[in-house]
């Protein structure tokens, strides 16, 4: 944005709130994420999981992880999860590498979409969303506490 555009927004001339387009909606950007992140079954997690060098992520917030999570999932929520996968972030969780199959859950797929696609822009290849963590549960998967 330049100075004008700047001025445009907050000048003697400014446009009224409603005249400013969005340039995306969070349908465009649901439908980018599905097409990016493959949407996996309970079953098929479970059987990436037996193959190992896996890492389950929870993306809830933490007032839903408290309910229970799959069992060995680790648990960043949706807002800190770049920089838990940042390997240049003080945040960082040594638990994230390029090499391993990430999973991820929420409460539906929805954040779990999203987040997938964060992962993906940030250079990890293999990465499925597992819907949520009902589905998970109803199937019989493991689940603990926190």
């Amino acid at each position: 944005m330049n100075l004008s555009e700047m001025d445009d927004l907050n000048g003697p001339h400014a446009r009224p709130i409603e005249d400013l387009k969005m340039t995306t909606s969070v349908k465009q950007m649901m439908e980018e994420a599905n097409a990016m992140v493959p949407k996996i079954t309970p079953a098929q997690a479970r059987e990436m999981i037996a193959k190992g060098n896996t890492m389950v992520v929870d993306v809830r917030d933490a007032p839903e992880v408290a309910g229970g999570k799959v069992a060995g999932a680790v648990h960043h929520s949706r807002g800190i999860l770049e920089f838990r996968a940042d390997p240049e972030s003080p945040y960082h969780d040594k638990n994230f590498a390029k090499d391993k199959t990430i999973i991820l859950y929420c409460g539906s797929g929805g954040r779990a979409a999203l987040a997938g696609k964060v992962l993906k822009d940030m250079g990890y290849g293999q990465v499925f969303n597992m819907g949520g963590f009902k589905d998970w549960a109803e199937s019989g998967g493991p689940t603990e506490k926190p």
